[in-house]
């Protein structure tokens, strides 16, 4: 009984302060790398770091057990805000080449170039429409489209959409004739970029996931043998507690080798 309200008060105090530290999306402006603050971001850590400690201490009895657990939980917000990230750099991928595609529909028509680009505010793919309002804006305002362009790469903060706003103005010097031959290679190099990534990062996942679950299983068999007193108090003796703190630090430095070993290239940025 003591367990579960422990948990209980645990979970409710990480919800209360997640309910507050992390703050809501804007509608237009994108950050750089995510909407939780670094403030926000440790806030999380300590805070699942002490509710998986408290669990696995009035579980196990045992304070390093429970000190192990609670630096692993720690990790849990950061790579949620990673998968994150990298999720949404996935999905911009993705609808680049129906953004452009567009675009070029849009030119054949008639439109010239700021003006189909304003258009994906509302034609465009949904992830990108945001973005795409916010030029509408600072080009109406200004009238300068390069300036305009620039504020765009800052708020997409993507590799892929640095290349593409660059082709754009590219195409927006060559103009004439060359504009939407040029729009239609730039969409068949970024699908067939697109494609290859996505095939490359299939194979990838099955070195990633056979790493997680490697780092993962003999903490959990631990977590079980929590259960069982006479064998975890064990671990409360200081031979205990440096097996605990070596298999940590090389479960951690196999982790980081697996991943960088099966690491797929990442796209830089470019003139951001």
């Amino acid at each position: 009984m003591d367990v579960v309200i422990g948990l209980s008060l645990g979970l409710g105090l990480l919800l209360i302060w997640s309910a507050f530290a992390v703050p809501t999306q804007p509608k237009v402006r994108r950050p750089k790398q995510s909407e939780v603050s670094r403030g926000s971001l440790v806030g999380l850590s300590l805070a699942a770091a002490l509710v998986a400690g408290l669990a696995v201490f009035l579980i196990s009895r045992t304070a390093s057990v429970a000190v192990v657990f609670a630096g692993l939980a720690s990790y849990l917000p950061v790579a949620l805000v990673h998968g994150r990230e990298r999720q949404r750099r996935r999905e911009h991928a993705e609808v680049w080449p129906e953004a452009v595609d567009n675009l070029t529909s849009a030119v054949r028509a008639g439109l010239s170039l700021p003006e189909a680009l304003i258009g994906l505010a509302t034609r465009g793919p949904e992830p990108l429409r945001p973005a795409f309002a916010a030029f509408a804006i600072d080009y109406q305002a200004t009238g300068r489209f390069g300036e305009s362009l620039d504020a765009l790469k800052q708020r997409l903060a993507d590799p892929v959409g640095d290349r593409v706003v660059e082709g754009i103005r590219v195409a927006r010097d060559v103009g004439g004739g060359e504009l939407g031959r040029l729009l239609r290679s730039l969409s068949v190099h970024l699908r067939e970029d697109q494609h290859t990534r996505s095939e490359l990062e299939a194979r990838q996942s099955w070195t990633v996931n056979g790493a997680r679950l490697a780092v993962a299983a003999p903490w959990l068999v631990l977590l079980m043998l929590s259960f069982q007193p006479d064998v975890i108090s064990r671990y409360s003796s200081p031979v205990g507690t440096l097996i605990l703190v070596a298999g940590a630090g090389i479960c951690v430095i196999a982790y980081r080798l697996m991943l960088r070993i099966g690491r797929l290239p990442v796209d830089e940025r470019i003139l951001s």
